[in-house]
């Protein structure tokens, strides 16, 4: 297993993590509970933004520019359902 195997199975971990964080913030039942798996997600969120940075410089995670045209119908389909 190579370096960019690695980085890509913790950042799934990671972004599993932080789902799973998430859905026990908006689920939980009391303060306490709540507080706690809210801290839990914005550092499991901290260390996701960590991974990611690090596989883009690496330029293990390519990123391709959306077109304006895509961008801008799906702004028109969500604005008018909004309205």
């Amino acid at each position: 297993m190579n370096d960019q195997n690695i980085m890509e199975n913790l950042l799934q971990t990671t972004k599993g993590a932080c789902e799973l964080y998430m859905h026990g913030t908006i689920e939980s039942a009391t303060q306490n509970v709540h507080n706690a798996f809210n801290g839990a997600l914005r550092e499991s969120l901290c260390m996701q933004d960590g991974i990611y940075q690090k596989m883009s410089q690496k330029g293990w995670y390519p990123m391709q520019q959306a077109e304006q045209q895509k961008i801008t119908a799906v702004k028109n389909k969500f604005s008018t359902g909004m309205q």
